[in-house]
């Protein structure tokens, strides 16, 4: 049953993108040129999603347990590292280079999109080599 609700999210989400423009590299780069071809658009996409992650989380936590699952599983750590600083730092840069992010990525792969048959296996192999990383750090 997780297996088949994970998938129709996953679709959803999937769905979301397209619908929202995230898939296309152009619209995201031109999102990010802020001092050329800027186009706000996506901006009303990330807060949407913001106000609706915050409403959504508001409500969720309320309840003793996931529906799904046995427990909540919420990060503990509070400090700040240097992984921490690192990781979104290089996402970003990766996103602003590239135009995708892990999620459209996915989804523009599917529709055939310029570009993706590099950026999906050199991001995977990106994700492999930081877990390795990760890993051997202990």
């Amino acid at each position: 049953m997780t297996l088949l609700v994970n998938l129709g999210l996953g679709l959803l989400f999937g769905i979301g993108l397209v619908v929202s423009g995230m898939s296309d590299p152009a619209k995201v780069l031109n999102f990010l040129d802020l001092f050329g071809t800027f186009d706000p658009s996506l901006a009303f996409v990330m807060g949407g999603a913001v106000l609706v992650a915050f409403i959504g989380f508001r409500l969720v936590l309320r309840r003793e347990a996931p529906v799904l699952a046995p427990r909540f599983h919420l990060p503990t750590r509070r400090d700040i590292d240097a992984r921490l600083i690192v990781g979104p730092a290089l996402f970003g840069i990766g996103w602003g280079l590239g135009g995708f992010c892990p999620g459209p990525a996915f989804t523009a792969l599917g529709l055939g999109a310029a570009g993706t048959l590099v950026f999906v296996p050199a991001m995977l192999a990106g994700m492999w080599a930081a877990r390795r990383l990760g890993d051997a750090q202990g």
